[in-house]
């Protein structure tokens, strides 16, 4: 990698190819960053220990008061003010993500992207932190609910994206009051610090440190102080179901709140009438995009018999022409894997297939060339085989065939996941089936686009699972704010809800 300047520009200096090192804090044991698409170390990164989580949750507690008083529309303007920050970087902070998570630099920088619109977002959300109003049974009393802050918000990220979860959790987070601590994924640990680095310099003139916390440290260290901190009235974690349970289980004993954005098996159903081209698309960048390492992957597609052949031979051969490569390079369509435990359970997930009865139809190797690199694989599977019931996070699509729409509903919605699905069809009947109470049983349905690339502005999250949590749009800032229900007695009487007499 000969191009370093938008480190600089980050504020990340000192950098050279054999890796560097930063004391980003922390006291504890050193981590170390890699590249995926050399294998070589790009960082030294010290971690935080149980002394500076200490430190840091005091740090927040303190602010919060403060914070929560400033009024909703002055704390969106601090995030407008962060906002500009990321338009600012977005080239830089996009080329670091691709180099140290590994999707290709259009993908990096569509990631800043979702941090300025979430920002965006939650700017105009600061002026609309609606409660109701209700009226009242009894005489000259008025009845009402407000949304308060809920405190420190835990925010544990994935490597996948390593700075958009974090932004649509904090962005919306910190106009409804709360203050942040982030545990981001120690696979990409200098994203975060250069994000913190743009926080902190929005943040501290303004005289609001510690609003936003890093916290980069492992998942046993102060993951578990996290999680277990009665302090921490909501952990938001996004990772895997497996991750999720341990979480939820460990927030829930002490009575906290979780929201989980979790695993997805996500499936594509294409009909007979489906526009070909459209469709090709669709599944081409839902299953290769980030290298199969989004939770919205395409992992199953499901296709018509009358279309099954066709379509199959139309996603070989696309198959054959994506360019693999650096994903720097502009002409890079898949970059690597993450690391060498993603090409393992890449290569053990592909021995199943073939155990199971799986017909590979093209890919299933790994390529013989520095950093963690994979060939994008297409299977043709049957719903017997039990690894097409599992989340691979690698570049592997399972096809199946059906007859009928029904048919193809029920073997969709009969994985444990249920974050995005799409069906690809002109006819309303098929439309409104898929997006009825018997269709669909995901979180996210979708016509005639893929199940990748969702917009802000819609909640995002899946049921089963997935864990059944939200971000982003909607009503998603409730997960944020706790809810108070408020009855002003202006009359001089008591009278009693029910019609209840005492006394």
């Amino acid at each position: 990698m000969s191009n370093l300047e938008f480190l600089s520009e980050l504020g990340i200096d000192d950098v050279n190819l054999g890796g560097f090192s930063t004391e980003w804090f922390g006291s504890g044991s050193d981590l170390e960053s890699i590249a995926p698409s050399t294998g070589d170390k790009i960082a030294t990164i010290r971690q935080c220990s149980s002394g500076d989580y200490e430190r840091i949750m005091q740090d927040t507690s303190n602010i919060f008061r403060k914070w929560r008083m400033e009024p909703a529309p002055k704390r969106g303007e601090v995030v407008r003010l962060l906002a500009n920050e990321f338009r600012k970087n977005k080239t830089s902070l996009g080329k670091l993500i691709s180099w140290e998570m590994g999707k290709i630099q259009a993908e990096g920088e569509g990631e800043v992207q979702e941090m300025i619109d979430i920002a965006d977002y939650a700017v105009g959300l600061s002026r609309q932190l609606y409660g109701k109003t209700m009226h009242s049974e009894r005489p000259n009393h008025r009845m009402y609910e407000q949304w308060h802050p809920l405190g420190t918000v835990g925010i544990v990220t994935a490597f996948n994206f390593p700075g958009a979860v974090w932004a649509w959790n904090a962005m919306i987070a910190a106009v409804c009051g709360d203050v942040m601590v982030w545990k981001p994924s120690s696979k990409t640990p200098l994203t975060a610090i250069a994000i913190q680095k743009m926080v902190n310099r929005v943040l501290d003139p303004l005289g609001w440190n510690g609003v936003m916390s890093l916290l980069v440290g492992s998942s046993r260290d102060v993951g578990e102080m996290l999680i277990h901190d009665r302090r921490v009235p909501l952990v938001s974690a996004t990772g895997s179901c497996n991750m999720g349970r341990k979480i939820g289980e460990a927030v829930a004993k002490r009575l906290g709140r979780s929201l989980l954005e979790l695993g997805g098996n996500n499936g594509i159903i294409v009909m007979p009438d489906a526009d070909p081209e459209l469709a090709l698309r669709a599944v081409l960048f839902g299953a290769v995009g980030t290298t199969g390492q989004r939770c919205t992957t395409t992992r199953r597609l499901f296709l018509h018999k009358d279309v099954s052949e066709e379509m199959s031979k139309r996603l070989v051969k696309s198959y054959s022409q994506i360019n693999i490569g650096n994903p720097l390079d502009s002409d890079t369509i898949m970059g690597p894997l993450v690391d060498g435990g993603a090409v393992k359970d890449f290569e053990n997930a592909l021995d199943i297939i073939k155990k199971q009865g799986g017909e590979i139809l093209c890919g299933g190797n790994r390529i013989d060339i520095p950093g963690f690199f994979v060939e994008p694989t297409i299977v043709k599977a049957n719903l017997e085989m039990e690894i097409t019931r599992e989340e691979t996070f690698a570049p592997i699509l399972y096809l199946f065939e059906f007859e009928t729409l029904d048919e193809a509903i029920s073997a969709h919605n009969s994985v444990d996941q249920g974050l995005s699905s799409s069906i690809f069809t002109r006819d309303m009947q098929s439309v409104e089936n898929f997006l009825s109470h018997a269709g669909s049983d995901c979180g996210i349905a979708n016509v005639n686009i893929g199940t990748s690339g969702a917009e802000i502005g819609g909640a995002f999250g899946g049921e089963k699972d997935t864990g059944g949590g939200r971000e982003a749009g909607s009503d998603s800032w409730k997960a944020y704010m706790r809810r108070q229900t408020n009855t002003l007695n202006w009359s001089d009487e008591l009278p009693l809800a029910q019609g209840i007499k005492f006394g």
